[in-house]
């Protein structure tokens, strides 16, 4: 027994009859009806009216304290996986002054929040948490529910000291950048001023809710909230389901993403009638989870998750392995990418395009055929068959979503691509019929085509006080992503002029290392300000434009249908090619700030004292 799950194989290969200039034509079909002219604009930000959606159900007693004015080495904003990988090889770097800044109750970030019953990662644990060799922990599953993760995060942070001096329900509500005492002002909503040498932003890429910009939301007199702040008092029950105060109610989930996928079942389970309102259908592959193996788990080598992770990011991002260590639901395309390929290496004719196309087109096939077996109603499994190109949005693993549906009390309700009509008083209306329910959720996920200010929720003023969004109006420029000229002393990580890997953990393994590396040779050399060259910018910019779109290319491509890949389907801004990750992958993107690092040079970085 090994840790891998046997993965799908409902689908051999493509049928004799399949059409693919049909099929190309039904993704495209799928896609126009989906097409809208408001874009991101479609969501409501939520602030003002809005703003209760974010209250920290979690905290029972919010702390209460005295501003802080005092001076710190380092500052790290954000206390997910981000800050805690930050914080770890800080001190592992000598670092001992610092401060995470937190706007939770405690350390996890997005799994802090992320507390909805069902909540569980979808890459696998043994490569999605981090450090794990540092901290001597081996997950329980193959695929780690969050309140393991939420646990794991705290253990992080008491492995590495991080609650030294943390600050939790603590949000930073700006950023100045002090010429005379070459310091950062951190201000905070606590009317803290603290003053920090240097600033590392760890806001995570997916932290902001929002809300769908539906006719009369705010009409609606039943109870309402979002995914990320679950109203157990209101449902009763926890994250592993139970939810008994829904016996008697109407509840209606908006959204079939990633987070509906695997509320539904829980709330399927319990309410007296669940609605599920689809605008796009998920792609739903096989979870297949299983407990760690122990003597698999007893067996492995130092340095054994580093090199799992790498063999993860080779497959996904298209480079043959020698061997498929995790082999799920992620990798299995790559697997039929490279049997077509050979199989064409054979008849001596490899078409690259055309064996990626069939492949894509194979696996979907398979993702719906998968529908067809585990849906009773076929009108309902038509209803819920993804048509387009794999990794045009974000695909999904779950054994309960789709069996949910053959329930009495649950309903499709299919919004035909056009999302719910209006809001009433009462419930919701799609193509004339309205559906009254108690309570709505929103599975609507959080902010991603948002100004960077917009999503972390402050402002970053640099020299002169000019801000980052104003010198990045006409395009992002940085070198490496993380660091950018006239913002001294400061990084950011996101995968922005960075990278882009399926296993969001693994970048921020590689930058946080990239940060720790270049703070550690600031404090040998006594620097006063670390920054980067105007010329060393405006190269890594160059780069970035010519290398285009590269590895995101197959992921939401202007020919997908619209989602947050792909700027819900809008033309991008001419700027926007600068914002890109590096077009040449994330695994050639790793190597390069490696080789920087080994060369010792510290090419690009200006230090002065």
């Amino acid at each position: 027994m090994t840790a891998s799950t046997e993965k799908s194989n409902t689908g051999q290969g493509l049928p004799d009859n399949f059409d693919p200039e049909a099929m190309r034509a039904r993704y495209s079909e799928e896609r126009e009806k989906r097409l809208r002219p408001d874009g991101n604009e479609q969501y409501i930000e939520v602030k003002d009216d809005f703003a209760h959606y974010l209250d920290d159900p979690y905290v029972d007693t919010p702390v209460k304290r005295e501003p802080l004015e005092d001076e710190v080495e380092v500052v790290v904003i954000g206390g997910g996986f981000g800050g805690l990988q930050m914080g770890a090889r800080l001190r592992q770097a000598g670092v001992k002054d610092l401060r995470i800044i937190e706007k939770g109750g405690d350390f996890g970030g997005t799994w802090y929040w992320n507390r909805y019953p069902g909540a569980q990662c979808d890459v696998e644990s043994y490569i999605y948490l981090p450090l794990l060799e540092e901290v001597g922990y081996m997950p329980k599953e193959k695929y780690s529910f969050a309140k393991e993760i939420l646990e794991y995060s705290r253990k992080l942070g008491e492995h590495f000291d991080l609650y030294e001096g943390a600050l939790f329900q603590t949000e930073v509500t700006d950023l100045r950048w002090d010429e005379d005492s070459g310091r950062w002002i951190v201000s905070t909503d606590r009317g803290d001023a603290l003053r920090a040498r240097f600033v590392t932003m760890a806001n995570g890429p997916l932290n902001r809710p929002k809300l769908p910009g539906i006719p009369g939301i705010q009409n609606f007199k039943g109870h309402t909230f979002h995914t990320s702040r679950w109203d157990y008092e209101y449902t009763g029950g926890g994250p592993l389901g139970g939810l008994d105060r829904l016996h008697d109610k109407r509840v209606a989930v908006i959204g079939t993403g990633a987070t509906g996928i695997q509320c539904v079942p829980f709330v399927g389970e319990t309410a007296k009638q669940l609605y599920v309102f689809q605008r796009t259908p998920s792609t739903v592959d096989v979870r297949g989870n299983q407990p760690t193996d122990p003597e698999w788990a007893a067996a492995l080598k130092p340095g054994w998750q580093k090199h799992r992770m790498e063999n993860f990011n080779g497959l996904v991002s298209g480079v043959p392995q020698t061997q498929d260590l995790v082999d799920d639901g992620w990798t299995d395309l790559v697997g039929k990418m490279i049997r077509r390929f050979r199989e064409a290496v054979q008849d001596g004719s490899p078409d690259v395009p055309a064996i990626l196309e069939m492949a894509n087109f194979e696996k979907m096939t398979e993702i719906r055929d998968r529908v067809d077996e585990l849906v009773e109603d076929p009108d309902v499994a038509e209803k819920l068959k993804p048509y387009y190109r794999m990794f045009c949005k974000r695909p999904t693993f779950n054994d309960d979503f789709l069996p949910t549906f053959n329930r009495p009390n649950v309903e499709l309700v299919d919004t035909d691509g056009q999302g719910v009509d209006r809001i009433t008083e009462k419930g919701l209306v799609v193509k004339g019929v309205e559906y009254e329910v108690d309570c709505i959720i929103f599975a609507t996920g959080f902010e991603v085509g948002t100004s960077y200010a917009r999503r972390a929720g402050y402002e970053i003023h640099g020299r002169d006080g000019r801000t980052l969004m104003e010198k990045w109006e006409e395009g992002m420029s940085s070198l490496h992503g993380m660091q950018s000229q006239n913002f001294p002393n400061c990084f950011i990580m996101h995968m922005f002029q960075a990278a882009f890997t399926a296993n969001y953990p693994h970048l921020l393994e590689e930058l946080t290392t990239h940060i720790a590396y270049i703070l550690g040779e600031a404090i040998k050399r006594d620097a006063k300000v670390v920054e980067v060259s105007q010329d060393a910018e405006a190269a890594w910019v160059k780069t970035i434009v010519e290398k285009g779109a590269g590895a995101m290319g197959a992921l939401g491509g202007p020919e997908c249908t619209p989602g947050y890949y792909n700027n819900e389907g809008q033309d991008r801004e001419p700027t926007a090619v600068q914002s890109a990750p590096y077009g040449g992958g994330s695994i050639e993107y790793f190597k390069l700030l490696e080789a920087w690092r080994k060369e010792g040079q510290l090419a690009g970085i200006e230090f002065s004292s």
